[in-house]
């Protein structure tokens, strides 16, 4: 846990250089490294996922400080089993899906959830808002205020897919989901987005 907690803030992606070709070293090799002993491979893996796995968990919690406890905790479960992960985005599967039981565990304390969206284009009717910090100010305010009226479900395939990047596949996964029912999930959750954005007086740009 300490380990973690000192590389949790690294910041830089493993590359691999192969006759002069730059490879970007897959998750799964770098849970590889670090079963072989390879402690380093703890840094790169917490780099690239830290910050979006906190945001991800702070969705669910509304507390930034304890999604950071949280995140910690998920990397440290997943390493301490030792467990062999293969397979085309299994390991991030396998690592969302630890963070969000974890996550779920705190809700039945009693936390209300609410997602943590970086961003989504969308532009507000009146010039008013013309200033660039103002547009985003009030954007955020808006979006994350739609958000928090959407079904939890959507909330979490919207988010998975859009900024996390994820296929509708690993974000099944994670949500216990087929690919067809992620797929729905998030046509619906975009649709109502849109209605919920549009009815405070913004343009969603889908």
């Amino acid at each position: 846990m300490a380990y973690l907690e000192k590389t949790a803030g690294t910041v830089y992606n493993k590359l691999n250089y192969v006759k002069g070709a730059v490879i970007l070293i897959t998750d799964e090799e770098l849970y590889g490294k670090y079963l072989d002993g390879d402690e380093s491979a703890v840094d790169w893996l917490v780099s690239r996922y830290g910050n979006k796995l906190t945001c991800y968990i702070n969705g669910y919690i509304a507390d930034f400080h304890e999604a950071e406890d949280i995140m910690i905790e998920s990397f440290a479960r997943l390493f301490a089993k030792e467990r062999k992960i293969s397979g085309d985005g299994a390991f991030r599967a396998y690592l969302y899906r630890t963070a969000r039981n974890l996550a779920l565990r705190q809700l039945s304390k009693g936390r209300m959830p609410f997602l943590c969206f970086d961003d989504i284009v969308f532009e507000p009717h009146d010039e008013v808002f013309a200033d660039t910090g103002i547009i985003r100010s009030e954007r955020e305010r808006q979006l994350h205020d739609a958000l928090g009226r959407l079904k939890e479900e959507y909330r979490e395939a919207l988010y998975l897919v859009y900024f996390e990047n994820m296929s509708y596949r690993d974000a099944g996964r994670i949500m216990n989901k087929s690919e067809q029912q992620v797929t729905k999930l998030v046509h619906r959750g975009k649709r109502g987005l849109k209605a919920l954005l549009e009815e405070d007086g913004f343009i969603y740009a889908d």
